[in-house]
């Protein structure tokens, strides 16, 4: 079943009964913050930390199993915490930046991060978005309650010699300044990659008790400066020592713009908090207000705990990167020209990811920020030239595609018009044709041959068929853009090419491949080889990459009955692998093997929309089955609760989507596909 545009307003009308819901119910209750941290490098469940943050809040907080720079922050086997960081951390494979964490412990000052660890165990952690509880095996209670840019934690001591709480600088240049009398230590990290010079992230901490000792140390060396009141360099950290066995309230707030900054951020967010209580119940209201915008019925208590650990996934990136001035007005520091400025940013998330499910979510539970991030993204291209597609919070350029176009045509269609169009299409169209001195999604790698051939040509270029699909996708939703607007120059210079998928489609064998420059197929063809012409997957995950022009893909395969047995087969061929040019398993295809669904590999993004492709080949019943067994099968809200990375919220996406019963295909076009709902009633 085919929905035509009559179901625009469905979903809207569902979602505008939401957000005047008076329900009291706790939703927060529901939300596991656990969700997917059993993972590490060989097999993942979600790659995800235990997250204490507010929605889209420019800092989280997380307990610390992990050493200092280490990707995987939080794992769920381990059973020692060295740390409670302040962290931003999107993907275990991107690290982290501006980071800086607090530890407390009793008896001996112990700052070396392996040998300051505590042992605990689950049974005493509670894991919630506005509140992280855990109890060391020495009886140390730390507690931790967010605001947006920053946040209050609690530190319970038992009867000891001595109480002490460890400052680490993290990785790189740091400065620490101490100030006994006022209870208070200031202070900035430099930690991360590809910044702008003058890139820092002050720091304000304030006691509600009274330092008794106090003294500084470097990371590196591990080195002691007793009484010492200030330090910088690489890794400067500083330690407090409190009377033993009393609680001790901290609150923290940072700035990307100034010292000043951070201290009106903590005056903003924290000042009125007297009592951590206080802090807890702000924020678990705001969450509340966030989750109750989709309100379910009906199902089990693990179904709506599995849906509210998901939508609380869904609504942490992108994160803003913007503060609020005394004027009440936003400014930010800038990632891309290392300048302020006025107005709002966003960062942390990769368009490869989230086109497909997350951005489409948030076009409609949340229009208002969305406006505010089209203008932002015009912003960034202002600033250094390119537009974002992967932010961490400056462009690297990861993965493929100019996705960015997505967005903008995505919110345009569904009414949010806060930016200029034509200074958008003039944006895409400079990406479209250049390659810019980041990753391969910084502009387009093989933009040349794109053009002159329709195709990207392999193996001169690395995932060429891949990027051949993703680029038509793009000019699809450019071409889009510009005929919603009028602009009739853009739309000619996109339509031309956004029917290039069907030059990477071979009718011999009905997949699409890698051909060369010369037009030559890629020889030996193994639809399980992963690798090659493609991007984290195998020609079965790519061959349904075409979500412009569905109807279209039918043709070129045969019609509607061709179309769909294509579709089965993905299920009932042998979930086999064929490592091709990645020379061994990496945990996408691992994660395909234990999945047991064939050759869908819900793990990864590519194929996750494929199951509501049953719809335009006249099968709905089949798609709402297999989005059934996905939903089931491969999702809960425990440690393991993901069958793949879970992506800045697109794979939590997907799942709040389908559990809803429809799910956007074609992100730029307005148009959903119907699934099968897991509740009887969603408001």
């Amino acid at each position: 079943m085919k929905l035509n545009q009559y179901i625009i307003f469905i979903p809207l009308i569902i979602f505008c009964n939401g957000l005047f819901a008076q329900d009291a119910t706790d939703l927060v209750g529901y939300v596991n913050t656990l969700q997917g941290t059993n993972s590490n490098h060989e097999l993942t469940r979600g790659n995800t930390y235990p997250t204490t943050a507010l929605p889209f809040a420019m800092h989280t907080w997380t307990p610390q199993t992990g050493r200092n720079g280490d990707g995987w922050k939080y794992q769920y086997f381990k059973d020692k915490i060295r740390g409670f960081q302040q962290a931003h951390q999107c993907s275990s494979w991107t690290r982290d930046y501006a980071v800086f964490s607090f530890m407390p412990m009793i008896d001996n000052l112990v700052v070396n991060e392996n040998d300051r660890e505590a042992k605990f165990k689950h049974a005493d952690e509670i894991a919630k978005p506005n509140y992280y509880k855990v109890t060391f095996e020495n009886k140390i209670i730390t507690e931790i309650s967010p605001s947006e840019r920053g946040a209050h934690l609690r530190f319970t001591f038992p009867k000891a010699k001595k109480c002490y709480l460890v400052l680490d600088g993290y990785t790189n240049i740091s400065e620490v300044k101490i100030y006994p009398k006022q209870k208070k230590i200031t202070g900035y990290v430099n930690n991360g990659e590809g910044f702008k010079k003058g890139f820092k992230n002050f720091f304000v901490i304030y006691f509600d008790k009274p330092v008794i000792n106090y003294g500084t140390w470097q990371n590196r060396s591990n080195n002691v400066h007793a009484d010492s009141l200030a330090g910088e360099g690489n890794g400067y950290g500083a330690y407090v020592e409190f009377k033993a066995g009393q609680a001790v309230q901290v609150k923290v707030a940072s700035s990307y713009i100034s010292l000043q900054q951070a201290e009106l951020n903590l005056l903003n967010e924290l000042g009125a908090d007297k009592t951590f209580e206080q802090t807890k119940i702000r924020a678990a209201a705001v969450w509340n207000k966030s989750l109750h915008k989709v309100e379910v019925d009906g199902g089990s208590e693990e179904d709506k705990a599995t849906f509210y650990s998901c939508l609380f996934r869904a609504s942490l990136f992108s994160r803003k990167f913007y503060e609020i001035g005394v004027d009440g007005k936003a400014y930010y520091f800038s990632p891309y020209d290392g300048k302020g400025h006025p107005g709002y940013m966003f960062t942390d998330t990769g368009f490869w990811d989230t086109f497909r499910a997350q951005f489409p979510l948030n076009t409609l539970l949340h229009p208002a920020m969305h406006g505010q991030y089209m203008q932002a993204m015009l912003d960034a291209f202002n600033q250094c030239g390119w537009l974002p597609s992967w932010s961490f919070p400056s462009e690297a350029g990861s993965m493929i595609g100019n996705h960015a176009i997505t967005l903008f045509a995505d919110a345009w269609v569904k009414g949010i018009k806060t930016f200029d169009p034509a200074e958008a299409l003039k944006a895409y169209l400079h990406e479209a044709t250049n390659k810019g001195p980041w990753g391969p999604a910084n502009g387009r790698d093989g933009w040349k041959e794109y053009a002159q051939l329709g195709y990207v040509p392999y193996p001169k270029y690395r995932e060429a068929t891949a990027k051949t699909l993703e680029y038509a996708y793009d000019d699809f939703c450019g071409y889009q853009l510009a005929k919603l607007t009028g602009n009739n120059f853009y739309a000619n210079v996109f339509e031309r090419q956004m029917y290039n998928y069907k030059n990477v489609y071979d009718p011999s064998t009905r997949f699409m491949r890698g051909r060369d420059t010369s037009g030559m197929w890629r020889p030996n063809f193994d639809p399980t080889e992963w690798g090659g012409p493609f991007t984290e997957g195998n020609a079965w995950h790519w061959q349904w990459s075409v979500f412009q022009d569905i109807n279209g893909l039918i043709n070129l395969m045969g019609g509607d009955n061709n179309f769909a047995a294509k579709l089965d087969s993905v299920f009932s061929e042998p979930n086999k692998v064929n490592v091709g040019t990645y020379r061994g398993m990496i945990h996408e295809m691992t994660e395909m093997v234990m999945a047991n669904m064939g050759q869908y590999a819900h793990g990864n993004q590519p194929i996750q929309h494929m199951v509501y492709l049953y719809n335009y080949a006249g099968q709905p019943w089949k798609a709402q089955y297999h989005a059934r067994e996905v939903m089931n099968k491969l999702y809960n809200a425990t440690e393991n609760g993901y069958p793949g990375d879970e992506d800045q919220g697109q794979t939590s996406s997907w799942y709040v989507l389908s559990a809803m019963g429809f799910y956007s295909v074609t992100p730029g076009t307005g148009e959903y596909v119907l699934g099968s709902p897991a509740f009887k009633k969603i408001t």
